[in-house]
């Protein structure tokens, strides 16, 4: 089975405390690296937890929050001077490449490597990554600002064939990819066999939604619906909500209603105020709406698959 897991790398929202940073996390698919926002002190983050730098390829940005940003210009210059020669992709919000212009324009930089940038648009989601393995469309967000999150799915994969379905039929190497893609065999006696009575179903294909900054909307539910891993902020506890809905974010209650109605299989919360010292509250109370809940904890690797 190929790895999909993610590493929490900050989960504070706004600011930085003494024990959280702010929102970052790699996603790893296949050995696919994404990062997922890019809040301050990001790459000592990587240095912490032994990524490799040059194992990321994509980095994606939600919005232009500071907190979901302000790593990035480091570790974009870091890369360029480790000696970074691949193409690196940039998603996010059109005026974050004005940004990045004008700071290289006015410290002279020209990187080693080339940056391309794909700009997002926020009136609908949209495809903005596929390859052989897994395809990453945007979820539109309700925020104070722009903002979209990100929808990762692996694509259908092949068929499960046994050893004994290849000794009973007798099937060469040169066949078992052919079955693995749902065609049938046909043996030296010019017999079909089924692909159904080789092979078993298609191993599961996993999925995993991030979803920033946002306040509680209902529209997210039909995108993420039936997602095995759904991470959602919820930066403030239920007795909060007023704050909560005056500054376009989440509560605990919130972030378990929109999973239970989504039918996730599993919720991380994460983007906690700092006012919370001790998280456990927080997780207590996502979990009188929904069970499957875990924190989000800087260092962690959680696997995306069926609970």
């Amino acid at each position: 089975m190929q790895k999909f897991e993610v590493t929490i790398l900050g989960c504070s929202s706004a600011t930085p405390t003494s024990k959280r940073n702010p929102s970052a996390q790699l996603v790893n698919i296949a050995e696919r690296y994404f990062l997922v926002d890019c809040g301050e002190g990001t790459q000592v983050q990587l240095r912490r937890y032994k990524i490799k730098f040059q194992r990321i390829s994509h980095i994606m940005i939600s919005h232009m929050h500071g907190d979901h940003y302000y790593g990035l210009m480091g570790l974009l210059s870091s890369l360029h001077l480790l000696g970074r020669t691949a193409d690196l992709h940039l998603y996010g919000p059109s005026v974050l490449k004005e940004i990045i212009d004008l700071q290289y324009k006015y410290s002279d930089t020209r990187l080693n490597y080339n940056l391309v940038f794909h700009p997002l648009q926020n009136e609908k989601q949209e495809l903005i990554f596929e390859d052989d393995k897994l395809t990453v469309t945007t979820i539109i967000l309700n925020h104070r600002i722009p903002c979209t999150g990100f929808l990762f799915r692996e694509k259908e994969k092949h068929r499960k064939i046994t050893q004994q379905s290849i000794s009973e039929f007798k099937i060469p190497v040169s066949e078992i990819h052919n079955i693995k893609e749902g065609k049938d065999f046909i043996n030296r006696d010019g017999q079909k066999i089924p692909n159904e009575k080789i092979t078993g179903g298609p191993v599961h294909s996993y999925s995993y939604a991030y979803c920033s900054d946002t306040c509680y909307d209902e529209k997210v539910i039909q995108q993420i619906k039936g997602v095995d891993t759904l991470y959602h902020e919820a930066t403030f506890m239920e007795d909060m909500k007023d704050r909560a809905k005056d500054t376009f974010h989440s509560t605990t209650k919130q972030a378990g209603e929109v999973a239970l109605k989504a039918g996730v299989k599993e919720l991380i919360i994460g983007h906690y105020s700092a006012r919370y010292g001790d998280l456990q509250p927080l997780l207590d109370e996502t979990k009188t709406v929904f069970t499957n809940t875990v924190l989000a904890i800087e260092g962690e690797k959680y696997k995306v698959e069926p609970c």
